[in-house]
């Protein structure tokens, strides 16, 4: 069989997708989307889509081509959009510049598009080819992807462990497991989040900030931190109610005094389901999360929230920080998930990647189920 791709196709759309994935989370909840546009073996205008509302890829790119994109081929990571949203169809504005030919990466799940992007273009005269390097289009855009198919975010939790598996002494310390390097390589799984999810008891005992704390401030804003707080425990003097962008609480109290109190201290609260212990709907609060654009979810939690999105298969991936130290059989585990009798019952993981960090090991891994 032929293959339908040259070499040059593979070039131009590996290079599409390191445009693609410059901005981090600034393009949520749109898709992050890079564009090459080839003439005649000469690249004469490339773009990305920088920030949601602002110039998609395909039409910063023709603007770089600057009236060169006529009889040209863009190489496109997503397939060019064909509705009216903040920006016009980058379908028109490919017909309108002359371009002959489009490659691209993936289809849009957007029922908006769908589809209709490529059958726009290739009513025009356009030859569209679609599927070069679509799996890693995709990976690039993860959370798009998944908020479209399942309608709630990618969740990552992200967890600092001991070599034995510990996150934190018994009396709940734990600054710090990991060093600096770690600790460095997390900012940056932050400022690709969409939001950062925590629980109540975290924040009662930690009183965290998550902020990102880059000092690359290109391709990032601070993305959306949300509270899983059941009973609206959540004090009016929290440290991130201080900082610079948003925070969500969730919740199933209807006390309107305490949410008063945190409205005027700067948080949104929103009253959610609980279950049946009287917790968090996990599932109503992720699609909530959804419904809001929210792509990709971090979470930095305890081994109760960590271990309750694990049992109901909420977890997408887990990224693992594993020092060399032993915290002992009193300290706190990874995750609560409850007892294991057989080792038929036992979780399996699939290693994406490991890497070492500084002096510690990072671990991407998935559920075998996914």
């Amino acid at each position: 069989m032929t293959e339908p791709f040259s070499a040059i196709d593979r070039v131009r759309m590996a290079r599409a997708l390191h445009l693609a994935s410059r901005p981090l989370n600034g393009c949520d909840p749109n898709p992050r989307v890079g564009c090459v546009i080839d003439r005649g073996g000469e690249v004469v205008g490339e773009g990305w889509h920088k920030r949601a509302g602002e110039a998609h890829a395909e039409v910063a790119a023709l603007a770089a081509a600057a009236g060169n994109a006529r009889g040209a081929t863009a190489y496109v990571t997503l397939e060019p959009c064909c509705h009216q949203g903040r920006t016009g169809p980058c379908s028109e504005a490919l017909i309108a510049a002359g371009i002959a030919r489009v490659v691209f990466a993936v289809g849009d799940p957007d029922p908006k598009v769908d589809g209709g992007g490529a059958a726009a273009l290739s009513a025009a005269g356009i030859a569209v080819e679609s599927g070069l390097l679509e799996q890693p289009a995709r990976e690039i855009n993860r959370g798009f992807f998944h908020r479209h198919k399942h309608h709630r975010p990618f969740v990552t939790s992200k967890i600092a462990s001991s070599l034995d598996g510990r996150t934190a002494l018994s009396d709940g310390t734990s600054k710090w497991i990991t060093g600096d390097a770690a600790r460095d390589d997390v900012q940056r799984l932050r400022a690709r989040s969409s939001a950062i999810l925590t629980g109540i008891e975290t924040v009662l005992a930690d009183d965290p900030s998550l902020t990102v704390r880059l000092t690359d401030k290109s391709g990032w804003q601070m993305p959306l931190r949300v509270i899983a707080d059941s009973q609206l425990r959540t004090p009016a003097t929290a440290k991130m109610l201080t900082l610079p962008g948003q925070t969500l609480v969730l919740t199933g109290c209807n006390d309107e005094v305490r949410t008063r109190h945190l409205a005027e201290a700067g948080a949104e609260v929103i009253r959610v389901a609980t279950g049946s212990e009287g917790r968090i709907d996990l599932v109503a609060a992720l699609k909530l999360l959804g419904d809001r654009g929210v792509n990709e979810l971090m979470v930095e939690a305890g081994a109760t929230l960590n271990g309750a999105l694990y049992r109901q298969s909420l977890i997408d991936e887990l990224v693992v920080y594993q020092a060399p130290v032993l915290l002992g059989t009193t300290a706190r585990s990874l995750l609560d998930i409850g007892a294991i009798n057989s080792m038929d019952q036992r979780a399996q993981l699939q290693l994406q990647s490991l890497r070492r960090v500084g002096n510690d090991w990072r671990l991407r891994l998935r559920p075998r189920n996914l």
